[in-house]
């Protein structure tokens, strides 16, 4: 049994993408990360070196720290946060077991550069419906906990995009975009490398929902009625975002753990 400050790959496993997961901090060497410069889903890098320094932001927060083999660099900076007011663990294998589980790393070829606070920064149309609540809602579970959205006139997201060093999304002539008959999120998935049963299984009822093709999924449907039921509940979009982003944690919960359960009544009486 690990140490009460150190955490498994598969306890870790199952809290990634989950509205309550750990801040992940990444404290590889430049030399191992530069070898697989993948990072574990959400995870953000820092340097062991100046821990003394960055330790006071995490005060107060659920903290995992990764290093190549779990040992001495994650043991530190989790002991320095542990310090700062940071609830800090460690991976148990560090980032070598995670790989060698075949479990999901994000690819950092295409990740937007981020800004002096360190936050990806993202703009797409305003007044969103499907696409452009589960993107967000990807980035913010898989991605950068941390991103920030912007919402404007559609109109104005290039020049937007331009002045405020943003990455635009789910709109036309632009890298984040659709691709052929599949939808936005698709494209994430597929170069952030996300692909797990779930997600797919996400993608699939989400782009049935935001290409006009329910029958590519039961639950699209519902999706799709739920979303634009939160786009007329909601003026402000952001405030519409946050509630968006409840509505895409359950279906990722049931996609992941209860699409065998069914649900009848009447409810089925005790012998």
């Amino acid at each position: 049994m690990p140490a009460p400050t150190i955490v498994t790959i598969q306890q870790l496993a199952r809290r990634i993408g989950l509205p309550d997961a750990p801040v992940l901090v990444d404290v590889r060497t430049e030399e191992d990360a530069a070898a697989d410069p993948r990072l574990l889903p959400g995870a953000i890098r820092r340097s062991h070196a100046d821990v003394a320094a960055w330790a006071g932001g995490l005060a107060g927060r659920d903290v995992t720290v990764i290093c190549q083999k779990g040992l001495k660099l994650s043991q530190g900076v989790a002991a320095w946060l542990r310090h700062a007011g940071a609830d800090a663990e460690t991976l148990e294998g560090g980032f070598e077991a995670w790989r060698e589980a075949a479990l999901p790393l994000l690819s950092p070829t295409h990740l937007p550069p981020r800004d002096a606070a360190g936050r990806t920064v993202w703009v797409t149309r305003a007044r969103p419906k499907i696409d452009r609540i589960a993107c967000p809602w990807l980035i913010r579970r898989f991605v950068d906990p941390a991103a920030v959205f912007l919402f404007v006139a559609p109109s104005e997201v290039a020049a937007v995009a331009d002045r405020f060093g943003a990455t635009p999304f789910d709109v036309e002539d632009v890298f984040w975009s659709h691709r052929g008959d599949r939808c936005t999120f698709d494209v994430m998935l597929d170069d952030f490398a996300l692909h797990t049963e779930a997600l797919d299984r996400l993608a699939l009822i989400i782009r049935g929902a935001d290409t006009a093709r329910p029958e590519l999924a039961p639950e699209a449907a519902g999706l799709l009625a739920a979303s634009l039921g939160l786009s007329r509940m909601h003026r402000d979009d952001l405030v519409q975002l946050e509630a968006g982003l409840a509505l895409y944690d359950a279906f990722y919960r049931w996609a992941r753990d209860a699409t065998d359960e069914t649900h009848n009544w009447p409810a089925p009486r005790p012998a």
